[in-house]
């Protein structure tokens, strides 16, 4: 019997696939057995990404888009599928950040954010949402954030916690109105992983690690190969039955 979580013969998009957790959900897709569209922003290296799809003997199509411009996405898919023949799963992993105390957060940093991680994972969940309910199949795994059910402290955010409940909302809609069409729509939410933008937050104040550790009761950083499985099991025929869904994955930051 195959495995369901066997991903051979798919074809998977992945955005913010440059580096961090986007490189290693394409990375681990790929080990899965997909063939994978990596996208990223324009002059961002995916040189890297694309070896590792390479080395697992699936074919990788690098393409440069900003997920904030929706002509521009609806040009991607089209490369993709134009490339790749198909798109049967997207991962939206897209995403920035901003510090700042929410009486002085800027116009350009809130615009920056919500565009980014919010409308940009509209966009292309729009995007390939049309092909797939045209073929009436497909899987789309969002990537939230612990950050859009809970305020975290002590870093200022209120930009990215918003743009991240978004995530979460939009994914829950959508899967409310594509579930009988084929499509299955989760996310997923991480709690604090060691990416450059973690450890950035960190050099801008190291008291906040400490104060990240103690409330996490597994005591350390995820890591991107802990996002990648949750994400692996939502695109795989073993999560099924599952729509809707928000997997959080925090080391247990949440039940305290």
């Amino acid at each position: 019997m195959a495995s369901p979580f066997d991903l051979s013969g798919r074809v998977a998009l992945v955005t913010g696939a440059g580096r961090g957790i986007g490189q290693e959900i394409a990375r681990t897709l790929a080990g899965a057995g997909a063939d994978i569209a990596i996208l990223d922003l324009p002059g961002v290296a995916m040189d890297d990404t694309a070896a590792e799809v390479r080395a697992t003997g699936r074919r990788v199509l690098p393409i440069f888009a900003d997920v904030v411009d929706p002509e521009r996405v609806e040009a991607a898919v089209k490369q993709a599928t134009d490339g790749l023949g198909r798109i049967d799963i997207l991962v939206n992993c897209a995403g920035i950040a901003r510090n700042s105390p929410a009486e002085s957060t800027t116009d350009d940093d809130w615009r920056q954010v919500v565009e980014v991680n919010l409308y940009g994972t509209y966009w292309c969940c729009r995007a390939v949402g049309r092909h797939m309910l045209e073929r009436g199949s497909g899987a789309i795994v969002n990537i939230a954030s612990m950050s859009g059910s809970i305020v975290n402290w002590p870093q200022p955010q209120v930009a990215y916690n918003a743009s991240k409940a978004g995530i979460i909302q939009l994914t829950r809609s959508l899967a409310s109105e594509w579930a009988s069409r084929g499509v299955r729509v989760n996310c997923v939410s991480p709690g604090y992983i060691g990416t450059a933008m973690t450890q950035q937050g960190l050099r801008m104040n190291p008291d906040w690690g400490r104060i990240w550790l103690e409330g996490t009761p597994m005591g350390r950083l995820g890591t991107p190969a802990d996002v990648a499985n949750a994400v692996w099991y939502l695109a795989s025929d073993a999560a099924a039955f599952a729509t809707g869904s928000d997997l959080v994955v925090d080391g247990g930051y949440m039940v305290r």
